[in-house]
């Protein structure tokens, strides 16, 4: 969800003259700050002056709420208030995991026993901004071919996490997951700021539109829906980064769901809010926990930042966990890349200071997400799961106008839907494995 673009604070400095553009600071005409560079001090001095005057004029400006942050010591206890199955650590194997497995099979037994006979199929959605159009696209295309399976497990990352509760719930939501990634544009996402309040705040833009579009599309119906898949042994799972822990969080929308909690809807809402926030570039979400009786508050952005895309939390031997669930169908799962595998080339220009940290961003990303193709499929060999893969073709050439841009998604839609709808060859390995 970054989009390579000039920030709106100019900077440049001319032999012995920095010159600074104050007019996008707010602070009227734009004004020339003539710096001796007899010194190299000075300059420290006069940005340090300025910075003075800029927080001077914007007492009150920010609206950054006033924390009550989880004790270090607490951190690893706290809960949602009366929720304890919401969420587990992504990092490391739930300490409760043989609880939810045997609620799991108990579910299964009671409300759908003939899925244990059946083939298991999981997905996983990767982060990936206004790309999700292509993910989106898939599965419709998915769905116009005939043979999309039902998927036992669905987990989401970033955009994935928007697109999940869709494609979890099945066809029947096929029709707004299109809209949502076909009709709506920047605007109606995300809100820029001023100057001003960038400087103080704690993003660049605001997410109100965003929250919106959330509570338009993400509603009670679709709660009550997933909470009745849940019941069956279905899961959906959602991942977000703990910015405080600096880990990453895998939370149980279905249990969620069917907690009954008046706020439930909200904490979802919040929850897929918070996997799409990038950090500095939209607000953080911040979530009530408790820890041994006192209420505190955690703070959650984009899940990409832990990873890209995600099977199950930690190392969770889920060949084994199968068995003790009595599964005896066969096992696969499909893993949706929001982008390019292959690099893509642009020309850093002009080399300035944004333009080279946020190529540099798009390049740790890009690792990133194949560094966790790579380890799904160690994991899935390991266990004994059939493997697929499916990202965007290099073959793809368009470029978007804006960071959503509804016409470049449109193509990337039906670029996704056709691939689908005329049988989509997913690949069986990570790009340069080459099939056992």
């Amino acid at each position: 969800m970054i989009s390579e673009q000039s920030h709106p604070i100019a900077t440049q400095v001319h032999g012995p003259v920095a010159v600074y553009e104050t007019k996008v600071l707010g602070l009227g005409r734009p004004a020339r700050l003539f710096l001796s560079s007899s010194s190299r001090y000075g300059i420290h001095i006069w940005v340090l002056l300025l910075a003075v005057v800029i927080m001077a004029n914007t007492q009150g400006c920010a609206t950054i709420p006033k924390r009550n942050p989880v004790p270090e010591t607490q951190s690893q206890i706290a809960q949602i208030p009366g929720i304890p199955m919401a969420r587990v650590w992504g990092d490391e194997i739930p300490p409760d995991l043989d609880k939810r497995l045997a609620l799991l099979k108990a579910q299964m037994q009671a409300n759908n026993p003939e899925a244990l006979y059946q083939p298991h199929n999981y997905l996983a959605i990767s982060g990936g901004g206004s790309n999700g159009a292509f993910g989106a696209g898939l599965l419709v295309g998915w769905t116009e071919a005939g043979g999309r399976p039902e998927f036992f497990f669905v987990t989401g990352i970033s955009t994935g996490a928007l697109i999940a509760p869709f494609a979890f719930l099945g066809p029947a939501y096929d029709m707004q997951l299109e809209d949502v990634y076909t009709t709506v544009s920047t605007e109606e996402l995300i809100k820029v700021r001023r100057p001003l309040q960038i400087i103080t705040g704690d993003a660049a833009a605001g997410t109100e539109p965003m929250k919106e579009l959330l509570a338009r599309y993400y509603t009670q119906q679709m709660l009550a829906d997933i909470a009745t898949e849940h019941e069956k042994g279905r899961r959906l799972f959602v991942g977000t980064t703990n910015l405080d822990a600096e880990r990453p969080v895998v939370w149980n929308i279905g249990a969620i769901a069917v907690s009954g909690d008046p706020k439930a809807l909200e904490l979802v809402h919040k929850v897929l809010l918070a996997s799409a926030s990038i950090p500095a570039a939209f607000p953080p979400v911040y979530i009530e926990v408790e820890a041994n009786g006192q209420r505190y508050d955690e703070i959650h952005v984009d899940g990409g930042t832990a990873t890209q895309v995600f099977l199950f939390p930690g190392s969770v031997d889920w060949r084994g966990a199968a068995e003790n669930v009595e599964v005896k169908g066969k096992l696969r799962v499909y893993v949706i890349r929001n982008a390019f595998l292959e690099p893509q080339w642009k020309a850093v220009n002009p080399p300035k200071l944004l333009p080279i940290a946020m190529r540099s961003i798009s390049s740790l990303i890009r690792a990133q997400g194949i560094g966790d193709l790579y380890r799904i499929y160690l994991r899935a060999q390991r266990a004994g799961i059939d493997y697929n893969l499916a990202y965007m073709p290099a073959t793809f050439t368009e470029k978007p106008k804006e960071q959503f841009d509804p016409e470049y998604m449109q193509k990337l839609f039906d670029l996704g839907y056709g691939l689908a709808k005329n049988g989509y060859p997913w690949e069986k390995v990570p790009p340069g494995i080459e099939p056992p």
